[in-house]
């Protein structure tokens, strides 16, 4: 299926969820947040939301600065 990842067509397995992608990301385990179609997703939630077809993700990391 395609769902659509920090503005980007990415073509995943039925049935992927929020820590599917992350993983295929290579996302760190920490500093990050996850938004799917606008919504967060709390971090407990990652494994078991199930990304819809057409799915809009939006992975933000946290930056320090000063």
């Amino acid at each position: 299926m395609l769902v659509v990842v920090n503005g980007t067509e990415r073509e995943l397995a039925d049935g992927a969820t929020v820590a599917d992608v992350l993983a295929a990301l290579d996302a760190p385990p920490r500093g990050i947040a996850v938004a799917l179609n606008g919504e967060v997703v709390p971090r407990v939630d990652w494994s078991d939301t199930v990304l819809p077809p057409g799915g809009a993700v939006e992975v933000l990391t946290a930056v320090q600065g000063g």
